[in-house]
């Protein structure tokens, strides 16, 4: 006999023991487990090595059987004038390469937005992939490239002396020092990022409403009108984000591009804070000063990323983090 049925009740289903929505957020959840594992690896476990900059390591000996000096490498990196001085000229010409970067950071931008104005779908396409390649180069084959090219005997100086007859001595280009090194890093690592950089930018740009174009484009408005008041305010909130993660991230130059490059010559302005580190510790083995040095570093960019962060949801009302 069927059960009586309430009029205007309807009966209760018994609910599944799990919703297709929470199932998908586990699988989702396993999906990424395993780059969560990569990050923790190599990210989180070598954390452990700040222990050396509390004991006076002396390879090969291992670390606990080293005498345990606490915070006397943090003391002596200010121990005395030359120190400082070595300190602040690394510090300085870590600010220049950090600050060339940030004045710059409206290209990639710029260059999205001229990249999405060509017409052309071939040509845009071959100048993005020739842009973007360069990223995926190593900085060892991109000083092989320019050695070749601007080396003493490197086809510059080989055109500029022997076919065109410009000088008589080859202009040592690697070899320059002073606070052009600056800028010469900073052109090489636009040519090597600016096509990777814009790749978020037109990304965003693809998000832009198309319907405020067409409108722009009924009442009067020319290509550059449409730029300067949809296409710039759009990407603006995708600029202040990034422009934010680069100053956190001020003081972490990376170190290959300035060790390939860096010779007797230039070596004074072009020895970033990374490098700086690394010749300390690989070059000289004052292993446990170079982490003392890394680990200040790195509270200082942490303090800058919460910083920074503050700024943004107090100005913008956006958090990054």
């Amino acid at each position: 006999m069927s059960q009586d049925v309430i009029p205007g009740v309807v009966p209760s289903l018994k609910r599944p023991k799990m919703n297709a929505r929470k199932k998908q957020g586990y699988i989702m959840f396993l999906m990424i487990v395993p780059f969560l594992a990569v990050v923790f690896v190599f990210s989180y476990m070598p954390l452990h090595g700040w222990l050396y900059a509390l004991y006076d390591y002396r390879p090969p000996f291992k670390l606990f059987d080293c005498d345990f000096v606490g915070a006397r490498w943090f003391v002596d990196l200010f121990s005395n004038a030359s120190k400082r001085a070595l300190i602040l000229e690394v510090l300085g010409n870590t600010f220049a390469m950090s600050g060339l970067g940030i004045a710059f950071s409206w290209l990639p931008m710029a260059f999205a937005i001229l990249l999405m104005e060509i017409g052309n779908r071939y040509f845009k396409r071959v100048t993005q992939t020739l842009t973007t390649l360069p990223n995926f180069i190593s900085w060892v084959l991109v000083y092989s490239m320019a050695f070749f090219i601007f080396n003493s005997s490197g086809l510059i100086n080989n055109l500029s002396i022997n076919k065109l007859g410009l000088y008589d001595v080859p202009v040592l280009f690697l070899q320059i020092g002073g606070k052009s090194v600056w800028l010469a890093m900073w052109l090489w690592g636009t040519w090597k990022g600016l096509g990777w950089s814009a790749i978020m930018y037109i990304a965003a740009i693809a998000s832009i409403d198309q319907e405020l174009y067409e409108a722009a484009y009924v009442d009067g408005a020319g290509r550059f009108r449409t730029i300067w008041h949809i296409t710039i305010p759009g990407l603006l909130p995708t600029y202040f984000v990034l422009l934010l993660l680069n100053i956190a991230n001020f003081l972490n130059n990376g170190v290959e591009q300035y060790y390939v490059f860096q010779n007797a010559f230039n070596k004074q302005n072009i020895q970033v804070l990374d490098l700086y580190v690394y010749n300390l510790g690989l070059g000289s083995g004052s292993y446990s000063l170079a982490t003392a040095i890394s680990i200040m570093k790195s509270m200082v960019s942490l303090t800058l990323l919460f910083t920074v962060n503050f700024l943004s949801k107090f100005i913008r009302g956006d958090s990054i983090i």
